[in-house]
């Protein structure tokens, strides 16, 4: 079988400072696996046999509350590392993760992480910097459902996506993969009714369009001002 071009990961930050003769023996050891839309890569508590690097798609990532509550932790985007429960200490997932449309991850066995840290240490720093800014953005999130009022939290949301995974338009910035509005009510611990009335407010005020999965902002400035605070 023809080895994994290493053109396809030029772009990915936890290859950043690698040699390419080491990307190359990483790259040997992974699969390309298609992950269909509407597919879950694993679960929550599911074994974490493996480790991914996304390549092409988008995933969504949520949780289970021990109450049967579903909690959306992120959506995953191209060149991200996902999945590497043994570099923060678990045996198992943490969540699930689903594919919200077609994607392509590169796989690899869990198994081989230590090895290939050991031999790559770069790989060891580039993840920890990796978990360090979702550590952080995770704190981010608890400060704002513990201090902002609603509308803040979804503007900060819509607004991290669209940093994420924002494609400039000429009405705006389009979020580049689908996103319902029960998913921005999970990412922000509100309800579907309290986002759909927000959205449908700020709709009509020209500060967001969208249909049944697709969210636009049509004017970023002024919901960054909204996020902000500074509205009044």
């Amino acid at each position: 079988m023809a080895g994994i071009d290493r053109s396809l990961v030029a772009d990915v930050p936890i290859f950043a400072g690698l040699a390419p003769e080491q990307i190359d023996k990483l790259l040997q050891e992974a699969q390309s696996v298609r992950y269909p839309k509407g597919t879950n890569v694993f679960q929550q508590e599911e074994e974490a046999h493996s480790f991914f690097v996304l390549l092409h798609g988008h995933l969504r990532v949520f949780k289970l509350t021990p109450d049967g509550q579903q909690v959306v932790v992120r959506f995953v985007a191209p060149g991200e590392l996902f999945g590497v429960a043994m570099a923060i200490g678990r045996k198992t997932y943490p969540a699930t993760a689903t594919a919200v449309v077609d994607s392509i991850a590169l796989v690899w066995p869990s198994t081989a992480w230590p090895r290939l840290v050991a031999t790559h240490p770069g790989l060891a720093v580039n993840t920890l910097q990796t978990v360090g800014r979702r550590l952080e953005d995770a704190h981010t999130r608890v400060v704002e459902m513990s201090t902002e009022e609603v509308e803040r939290r979804i503007a900060h949301t819509l607004l991290r996506l669209a940093q994420q995974a924002g494609r400039k338009i000429e009405a705006g910035v389009q979020i580049d993969f689908p996103i319902t509005r029960q998913d921005v009510a999970e990412m922000t611990g509100t309800t579907l009714h309290t986002v759909s009335r927000v959205l449908s407010a700020w709709e009509s005020q020209g500060l967001v369009a969208g249909g049944r999965q697709r969210i636009m902002i049509r004017d970023p400035h002024k919901l960054l001002l909204l996020a902000e605070g500074a509205h009044d």
